[in-house]
């Protein structure tokens, strides 16, 4: 069989051998619905029951997705002895609890996939990690633009050194988001909710920065309260490296009668080579695949655009899901482990003082 050239580029997990982990389900808003329901199933991963505060709804997920069981409660799921693992989707001001009822509970579960953020500050975030380690409960978090596939085949031109030493690394999204109820009225709008997925896409690249600059402003669109709408920052690497996000959630007036121009792209300039990418998200919720195109010095002007089928939403969250299964089958760190997320929730809380005080920072400021 004659390898492709997007197959040469890993974009797609490995994934693990057992499928037959029994997986419980908190929450059943959209993300479950048409996302982790829908990617664990194209997976075969073993989903055993969903949980949510509205019943009603856990049902309507339920039926429409092939979910066998419904439970009253999360302690009710934990009851049941097939459940091995706890997938959690909840809003994030909500997640610090429910992982709290999940390790108070009589039998301990093997392991937790917790959403992004993993809470609203470093320090409950850590607090988190700290309780799951003494737990002995593995945590993973779902940093899911890790897995896009267009992210995960430039992390491969990166570790080959395809593209030699990063120069300048951009991601510039253009999107008109929908802000749920729970962003609202908290300390942090798109830092928390938006900039995080580029930020932790930044750290999986790159590592983590020396320095932080940045700038914010409200979106005009946007009519409740909020400090960081449209964010912009730059990250200063040790070995000369910059990066920098345009996270631009008013993007013209689209909305209002002006035309659109919605994207998400991101570049990346090396010593040897130079890529391009798109993210597919904003197609959302048409299955639109992330791009990849790149040329090297060998190259000599031509390019290598490999192509693929998959999508970050639904199918890059059977990836965050498969490292859970892949770290409980071989006893090692989870790859997007709560503890290395630890230093995404400092980036967040870097950006926004940076922006708020109108300074730089460093990410040692907020790790104490």
């Amino acid at each position: 069989m004659t390898t492709s050239l997007a197959d040469t580029l890993e974009h797609r997990p490995i994934p693990p051998q057992r499928r037959d982990v029994g997986i419980g389900i908190v929450g059943a808003g959209f993300i479950v619905r048409d996302c982790h329901l829908a990617a664990y199933a194209d997976a075969g991963f073993a989903v055993v029951g969903i949980t949510s505060r509205s019943i009603d709804k856990a049902r309507q997920v339920a039926k429409l997705r092939g979910v066998s069981r419904v439970y009253g409660t999360i302690e009710e799921m934990l009851d049941d002895p097939t459940i091995e693992v706890i997938d959690i989707a909840v809003p994030p001001h909500d997640q610090p609890g429910v992982i709290d009822r999940v390790l108070a509970h009589g039998r301990r579960v093997r392991g937790i996939l917790a959403q992004k953020p993993l809470a609203m500050s470093y320090a409950e975030a850590r607090r988190l990690v700290e309780a799951c380690q003494a737990a002995r409960v593995v945590l993973q978090v779902n940093q899911n633009m890790r897995y896009d596939h267009s992210v995960r085949a430039l992390k491969t031109l990166l570790d080959r050194g395809e593209l030699g030493q990063p120069v300048l690394v951009t991601i510039e999204m253009r999107a008109i988001p929908h802000w749920m109820p729970w962003a609202r009225d908290g300390r942090s709008l798109s830092t928390f909710v938006m900039s995080i997925h580029h930020l932790d896409t930044f750290r999986y690249w790159l590592g983590d920065p020396e320095r932080v600059l940045a700038s914010t402003r409200p979106d005009p669109r946007t009519k409740f309260s909020h400090r960081d709408g449209i964010n912009l920052y730059v990250l200063e690497y040790a070995g000369g490296a910059r990066a920098s996000g345009w996270d631009d959630v008013w993007a013209g007036p689209a909305l209002e009668g002006a035309g659109a121009e919605i994207a998400v792209r991101w570049r990346v300039e090396g010593t040897l080579g130079l890529a391009l990418g798109t993210i597919g998200w904003p197609g959302w919720p048409v299955r639109v695949p992330s791009t990849i195109d790149y040329s090297t010095i060998r190259d000599q002007g031509s390019w290598h655009r490999p192509r693929w089928q998959e999508s970050w939403f639904p199918d890059a969250f059977a990836g965050t899901m498969g490292g859970l299964l892949h770290a409980l089958e071989t006893g090692r760190e989870p790859d997007i482990s709560g503890r290395d997320n630890l230093n995404t929730i400092a980036l967040c809380e870097a950006v926004l003082a940076a922006a708020r005080d109108h300074r730089v920072t460093r990410l040692g400021e907020f790790t104490g």
